[in-house]
């Protein structure tokens, strides 16, 4: 099946969004001042019970459709948005979170035609992991190979969904976002759009998105565990050795978060992610070349 071609594709952003008040509207201020026009916002509020609904009424002409319901969570949330979305690209963002520039959907969208003619329903770019005092504490992303390493052969979480554009067909074919997941739902899409490979686009130096530390990924036990959980469901190794550093990792965070703080503490974390993930690419690189 070949991807519909644009010359201007269209960007669906999907927000979840519950008692959000104190960002939503940065959030939504950071994808309307984008100066790529193609583009739409869902909003998906889980039933807020501070002024977040306030905001997304003073907002609507802003937002292409929002609702405002009890939910099951942030996949279920997303799941519902996508019976919305007009894009040929959708892009999910925290509502903690923002797009880094007004320029990043123009930026973007020549490596999303590219991709489209080779038939890539993954584009991503790098995101800047921010702390509650603003402060950049660590870039996350790398190139395809050591990513794809990373998640379906490390058992690793080594990438981050704010950078990452998908195509509606990755939708269509391999379904939606696993409910039964509370933090590791994407990881759990990606397991099974890409375990048997496929090629990603990665677009290095374009920071996409400033993500909030903290919010449901600092339950770091709980991460790992759910994405033992996943690789269990999709047939694949559960206990390599990155997956054990990653939960000797986890252990040890709230004692590092103490001691080095919120800044140090993510970016000693993140530092120590990218070299398990290089290591066992370039041993996986070294083994491939003695074999030939």
């Amino acid at each position: 099946m070949v991807l519909k071609m644009s010359s201007a594709p269209f960007i669906s952003v999907v927000i979840a969004v519950y008692n959000g008040s104190k960002t939503i509207q940065r959030c939504i201020d950071s994808v309307s001042s984008q100066t790529y026009p193609d583009k739409e916002i869902i909003i998906i509020d889980g039933g807020s019970t501070d002024e977040t609904v306030d905001i997304l009424t003073a907002n609507n002409d802003k937002i292409a459709y929002w609702v405002s319901e009890p939910d099951r969570g942030i996949y279920n949330a997303w799941n519902k948005a996508l019976d919305h979305v007009k894009g040929d690209w959708i892009y999910f963002l925290g509502c903690d979170d923002y797009l880094w520039n007004d320029s990043v959907f123009e930026k973007m969208s020549p490596h999303l035609i590219r991709a489209q003619k080779k038939d890539i329903i993954l584009v991503y770019g790098q995101v800047a992991r921010i702390t509650k005092d603003d402060e950049i504490s660590c870039i996350d992303g790398c190139s395809w190979d050591i990513t794809w390493r990373g998640i379906v052969i490390d058992g690793i979480c080594a990438f981050t969904h704010q950078g990452m554009f998908h195509h509606r067909r990755l939708f269509e074919t391999h379904a939606r976002f696993d409910e039964s997941f509370r933090i590791v739902g994407d990881y759990e899409l990606l397991l099974r759009a890409f375990k048997k490979g496929g090629q990603a686009c990665f677009v290095e130096g374009l920071i996409v998105a400033g993500m909030q530390t903290g919010g449901i990924t600092k339950h770091c036990i709980e991460l790992v565990k759910e994405t033992a959980v996943a690789r269990r469901n999709n047939g694949l190794k559960v206990v390599t050795i990155p997956w054990l550093i990653s939960y000797a990792w986890a252990i040890s965070y709230p004692f590092l978060y103490n001691v080095l703080g919120d800044k140090n503490t993510r970016y000693l974390l993140n530092s120590g992610k990218n070299a398990v993930t290089n290591i066992s690419y370039k041993k996986n690189a070294v083994f491939n070349k003695n074999k030939e």
